[in-house]
């Protein structure tokens, strides 16, 4: 492959995130790949703890102004400077007709850090390849036309369904300075967006796929334990469907000797350990917290049972393929989880895994069923690893993503 040319400014929302580690497996690859990238990051990081993956990362990383009132100065001046670039009008003109819509300090806030990138970019900066097609698609959009630069972006969940239809469609229109492309990673996705864009053409579907590399070899069998141990992993909000798996653990037979260990951060980590002590069963439960990614497949390599029961959350927001099925896959851990989304394009409900209603009633059978029946979780097991790598591995995606980047950039 032809070596790409140009610096590309990558923005996020915040770096290092351990919620997002498909976005540190793309760019550390796309790195490896001879691209030179900046981060530019929206947020400072919250997250105590890094990924390994995080390190051999050699991009350089700058922040924005996370509040503008945090950073008068900056802003100010880089408005001042941008003032006198043709696309500063045509960008604020834009900017308008979106805040009309949108009344909202966010909006505000992306076309301030959206001024400073464009003032403060490397001069061999080529193009901006923002993740996540709301907030840091607008930033990246903003500062495109600001400075004649193209952009693309990737979307991936929440940012597709919780945005305004009307801001998705503009992104995906060349009359409205969309992007470039867009990249999304699953089917289910990228046929929702293609039919929002001027060009079906414009929208890619680039499965994050998973670098086995980064893992080690599955576990020839699982430690030994008179328990079932069940894990999952995920942030603790509406969409992961936590509360209705707490419901479905308090209906298990009294005779089933069971362990949950949950491991992620989230808001809503007080209210469900409410929910379970109500319920009676807290001592059955563990809560880790956020845990790297040693941590994460230490815990999976322990486990008989993964269980991830996504649902679609009051406001629309759903999960996609959630890279942490794969990764449970990696170590031949069986798979419980619900047709939400993009899920079935990995898993086959009786093959790859099992998909249940996320009723807890439907979920409590699900385990029950697997929980007395080891020989079906080997097979799922085994399948889904088979699944993975033939179908789902890293090196693929970024080929295509990285073609498209470098004909971006050229």
């Amino acid at each position: 492959m032809t070596q790409p040319k140009g610096k590309l400014a990558v923005v996020v929302k915040g770096w290092p995130r351990l919620s997002e580690t498909f976005i540190a497996q793309e760019l550390v690859a796309l790195e490896a790949r001879g691209h030179d990238l900046d981060i530019w990051s929206l947020r400072f990081p919250t997250d105590k703890k890094r990924h390994p993956l995080h390190d051999r990362l050699t991009a350089k990383v700058r922040y924005l102004p996370e509040y503008l009132y945090e950073e008068p100065r900056r802003v100010t001046k880089a408005m001042v400077r941008a003032m006198g670039r043709k696309g500063f009008w045509r960008a604020l003109r834009i900017w308008a007709k979106d805040f009309a819509r949108d009344r909202s300090t966010n909006r505000v806030r992306r076309f301030g850090q959206a001024c400073v990138l464009a003032m403060e970019l490397p001069p061999e900066t080529s193009a901006f390849y923002a993740h996540f097609m709301h907030t840091p698609a607008s930033v990246a959009r903003y500062a495109s036309i600001i400075t004649g630069l193209p952009w693309a972006a990737s979307a991936h969940a929440k940012d597709i369904w919780t945005s305004p239809e009307w801001e998705k469609r503009e992104k995906l229109q060349e009359s409205t300075h969309g992007a470039t492309f867009l990249a999304t990673c699953t089917g289910f996705g990228a046929e929702h967006l293609k039919g929002l864009a001027d060009d079906p053409e414009r929208v890619s579907l680039v499965y994050h796929g998973l670098d086995l590399a980064r893992f080690p070899a599955p576990p020839e069998g699982r430690p030994p334990s008179t328990r079932f141990r069940m894990v999952s992993v995920g942030r603790l909000v509406e969409k992961k469907g936590f509360d209705r798996l707490i419901e479905a653990l308090a209906l298990l037979p009294t005779q089933l000797d069971w362990h949950w260990v949950h491991i992620g951060g989230g808001g809503d980590g007080a209210l469900l350990k409410m929910q379970a002590n109500r319920l009676g069963i807290d001592d059955w439960i563990e809560w880790r917290g956020a845990c790297d990614q040693p941590e994460v497949i230490a815990a999976m390599r322990e486990a008989d049972l993964f269980v991830l029961p996504s649902r679609i959350a009051a406001d629309g927001d759903r999960d996609g393929l959630p890279n942490v099925l794969m990764e449970a896959a990696s170590q031949k851990l069986p798979i419980l989880s619900t047709p939400v989304s993009a899920i079935p394009e990995f898993i086959t409900s009786g093959k790859d895994g099992l998909l249940s209603d996320d009723d807890p009633k439907a979920l409590a059978e699900a385990i029950t069923l697997l929980a007395n029946s080891p020989q079906m979780r080997a097979e799922m097991a085994e399948a889904a690893y088979q699944r993975l790598t033939r179908d789902f591995l890293m090196d693929p995606g970024i080929d295509a993503l990285g073609k498209r980047l470098q004909e971006m950039v050229r």
